[in-house]
C-alpha cells in the first residue's frame, strides 16, 4: 500500500476514493445506529412494564438504572479502547490473527475488574441516592433493585467488548441481531418474573431487575455462540487461552480506555446535573426537560454510531500509516454527522410540536405550561443538534488515532466550565430558568466540539500520525 507522507490541504470528499469511503462509512455504521437504537428499545420495555406498577415503583426503576446505565456506559468507553487498537493492528497486517486475539483477551480482562468494581459501587447505591435528597420510600425500593441489576454487570460488559470486537473484524450486524433477539427476551422475561407468568411468582419490580440480569447474560451468550460457528470470527479463536498475560497489551486498553471512559463521565455530569438543576426549578420544566432530551436522544444515536464506524476507519488508516486516509475517514464522517444533524434540526424547527405530539397531548389544556417549555427546549436542542454531532463524532475519530487523554481534558473543561457553570448561573440566577440550563448544555457542547475539530484539524502538526 502506497503511504501517504503528507496531508491534503483540503480533504476529497468526492473524487473515487471518497466514493469508497461514503460507501464503507455507511455499510459500518448503520447496524451500529441501529444497534444503539435498539439497546434504547430494551430499557424501554422496563420502563412499560415497571410504569404498570405505580410511580413510585418507577421512580425507584429509574433512579437505579441512572446508576447502573452510568457506570455500564462509562466501561463501555473502556473496552471500547480494543477497537482503535485492533483497527490498528488490521491496518498494519491484515491477518494479524495473534495480535486480535491478546487484545480482546486483555479488553475482557480489563473489562471484568472494572465491572466488578461497578457491582461494589452499585451496593452504595442507597448513601448515593440520599445524598441526592431522594424520597426515602423510592430509596428503599431502589436500593435492593440496584443489587440485583449489579449482577449484569459482567455480561453487560463483556457483551459491550464482544459487540465492539465483531463490528471492528467487519461484522457489525450480528451486533444489530443480538441486540434485537435483547429486545425480545426482555420483553419476555419482565412478562414472566414481574407479572408472574410461565409458573413463575410474581416479583413485581424487582422482577424487571431480574430480566435485566437474564437478558445480559443472554446476550453473552449469544456472542460466545457467534465467536464460535461464525467461519470469519471463528478463525481468530478469540475464546482461546483466556488466562494467559499479555501486559503490555492489559497496559494499552488502560491507557486508551480510561481517558474515554473520564470523558463519558464528564458528559454525563453535564446532562445528569442539568436534570437536577431543572429539578430544583420546577416539576413542570423537568417534565418538559425529560420529553425533550428523549428525542435530543434519538437524534443522538446516529452520530454516536457514525462516531463508532469512524474510530474503526480511522484506525484501519492508521495502522497502514494512510494518511491521505485518514483525512478521508475522519472528514467523511463528520461529514455526514453534521449532514443528519442539521437536518434533524431544521425537522425540529420546521414542526416542533407535531414532534412532541410524539409523547404527549400537545392539544390538553393540562398540558399547555409543559408544551410551552418543551418547545422552547427543543428550539435550543434544534441549535446544539450540529455540536453535540460534531463532537461526538469528532472524539471518535480522534480515538481512532488513540487519541484519548486530550480530548478528556477538552471535554471535562468544556462540560463542568462553560458547560455547567453557565447552566448554573443562568439557571438559578436569571428569570431563563430551564431555558437558562439548556444555554449552558449548548454552550458546553459548543466549546468541546470546537476544540476537539481543531484539533483534529491540527493533527499533522500536533504529532498525532504515524
Amino acid at each position: 500500500m502506497t503511504v501517504a507522507t503528507t496531508l491534503p490541504t483540503s480533504p476529497d470528499l468526492a473524487g473515487p476514493h471518497a466514493t469508497s469511503e461514503w460507501r464503507e462509512m455507511l455499510r459500518l455504521a448503520a447496524p451500529l445506529v441501529g444497534a444503539n437504537l435498539l439497546q434504547m428499545a430494551v430499557f424501554a420495555v422496563d420502563v412499560l412494564f415497571v410504569a404498570r406498577l405505580g410511580a413510585e415503583a418507577l421512580a425507584a426503576s429509574s433512579l437505579a438504572v441512572s446508576i447502573f446505565g452510568l457506570l455500564i456506559w462509562s466501561l463501555t468507553g473502556l473496552v471500547g479502547a480494543t477497537s482503535p487498537l485492533i483497527a490498528a493492528e488490521l491496518g498494519r497486517r491484515r491477518h494479524a490473527v495473534r495480535e486480535v486475539r491478546r487484545t480482546v483477551r486483555m479488553g475482557a480482562w480489563v473489562g471484568v475488574l472494572a465491572a466488578v468494581v461497578a457491582m461494589a459501587l452499585c451496593q452504595l447505591g442507597g448513601p448515593l441516592l440520599r445524598a441526592t435528597g431522594q424520597s426515602e420510600a423510592v430509596v428503599v425500593r431502589a436500593v435492593p433493585f440496584l443489587a440485583v441489576l449489579s449482577l449484569a454487570c459482567v455480561p453487560a460488559v463483556l457483551s459491550s467488548l464482544l459487540r465492539t470486537v465483531v463490528s471492528t473484524l467487519g461484522r457489525p450486524g450480528i451486533g444489530t441481531a443480538i441486540t434485537a433477539l435483547a429486545v425480545v427476551v426482555n420483553g419476555t422475561g419482565n412478562w414472566i418474573f414481574v407479572y408472574g407468568h410461565a409458573g413463575m411468582p410474581a416479583l413485581g419490580l424487582m422482577g424487571s431487575a431480574w430480566s435485566s440480569v437474564v437478558t445480559s447474560s443472554a446476550m453473552l451468550a449469544a456472542y460466545g455462540l457467534v465467536l464460535r460457528f461464525d467461519r470469519r470470527l471463528h478463525r481468530y479463536h478469540l475464546l482461546g487461552r483466556w488466562w494467559r498475560a499479555e501486559w503490555r497489551r492489559f497496559a494499552d486498553v488502560w491507557k486508551i480506555g480510561l481517558p474515554i471512559c473520564a470523558t463519558i463521565v464528564a458528559e454525563a455530569g453535564l446532562f445528569n446535573g442539568a436534570a437536577l438543576l431543572i429539578g430544583r426549578i420546577g416539576e413542570v420544566q423537568l417534565a418538559a426537560h425529560t420529553v425533550a432530551m428523549q428525542l435530543a436522544g434519538m437524534t443522538f444515536q446516529v452520530p454516536f454510531g457514525l462516531g463508532q464506524a469512524a474510530t474503526i476507519r480511522v484506525g484501519l488508516a492508521y495502522g497502514a500509516r494512510d494518511h491521505a486516509g485518514i483525512a478521508r475517514a475522519g472528514w467523511t464522517a463528520l461529514a455526514m454527522s453534521v449532514g443528519f444533524m442539521g437536518t434533524m434540526a431544521a425537522v425540529m424547527l420546521a414542526i416542533p410540536r407535531l414532534i412532541l405530539g410524539l409523547y404527549i397531548d400537545v392539544g390538553d389544556p393540562a398540558n399547555a405550561a409543559l408544551v410551552g417549555y418543551a418547545l422552547q427546549f427543543l428550539i435550543v436542542a434544534a441549535a446544539f443538534q450540529l455540536f453535540d454531532g460534531a463532537q461526538a463524532t469528532c472524539g471518535a475519530v480522534l480515538r481512532g488515532l488513540q487519541d484519548t487523554r486530550v480530548p478528556m481534558t477538552i471535554a471535562m473543561f468544556g462540560y463542568w466550565v462553560p458547560g455547567l457553570l453557565t447552566a448554573i448561573g443562568l439557571g438559578l440566577y436569571t428569570p431563563l430558568g430551564g431555558m437558562g440550563v439548556w444555554l449552558g448544555l449548548m454552550a458546553g457542547l459548543v466549546c468541546v466540539a470546537a476544540l476537539l475539530i481543531w484539533r483534529w484539524h491540527r493533527r499533522d502538526r500536533l504529532g498525532l500520525l504515524p
